[in-house]
């Protein structure tokens, strides 16, 4: 099994692809090892050392470790985790994940499925590049709010893409949209 890495925005984030599904369609992101007690995979990467978050997406898993530990000393401990959960088949999460609560208004239905359309197909595949995801939740008075996960999650670039490239956007596709706040949960 060969596992590739590559580099993200986020020095403190690497992404780790094995070549194979992680996740599929849905992500999983857990910044604590208590968070993580669903998924086998993340409980064993925060087993190592210096990791503080996983995140789990369709191909790929990203890690952030804690300042003060090097890649150089961490990253063979991840690419040796990710292949003996792999190699053996283990299961990456149990059971299912429970709903996230969204905000909205329901008389905008109509500007919400508009604005997930946007963030799913425009934003999420670009975030994804990163080792990250972009969550939807909520939509009040003009304020789209957004919920950055994995190596966005506390990117120093992650205020700049939401403020300019994602709020710029739903702006430009949805007149409603005055602006966007990141959420942290």
């Amino acid at each position: 099994m060969f596992i590739e890495t590559e580099s993200t925005p986020n020095p403190a984030t690497l992404k780790f692809l094995p070549g194979r599904t992680v996740m599929g369609p849905s992500t999983a992101d857990f910044a604590s090892a208590e968070a993580a007690g669903r998924s086998p995979l993340a409980t064993a990467l925060f087993a190592l050392p210096g990791v503080e978050g996983v995140f789990l997406g369709d191909d790929f898993v990203t890690v952030s470790k804690a300042d003060g530990v090097t890649w150089q000393a961490l990253k063979p401990q991840v690419l040796g985790t990710l292949m003996d959960h792999f190699i053996h088949n283990r299961p990456v999460i149990e059971g299912k994940a429970d709903a996230a609560d969204e905000d909205v208004d329901p008389a905008d239905a109509e500007i919400v499925a508009q604005i997930k359309q946007l963030i799913d197909t425009r934003v999420r595949p670009a975030v994804a590049g990163d080792g990250g995801d972009i969550i939807f939740r909520g939509f009040r008075d003009g304020v789209v709010r957004l919920q950055m996960q994995g190596a966005c999650s506390g990117c120093p670039s992650s205020t700049a893409t939401l403020k300019h490239g994602v709020e710029n956007m739903l702006r430009h596709y949805v007149p409603e949209v005055k602006s966007v706040e990141q959420v942290t949960v």
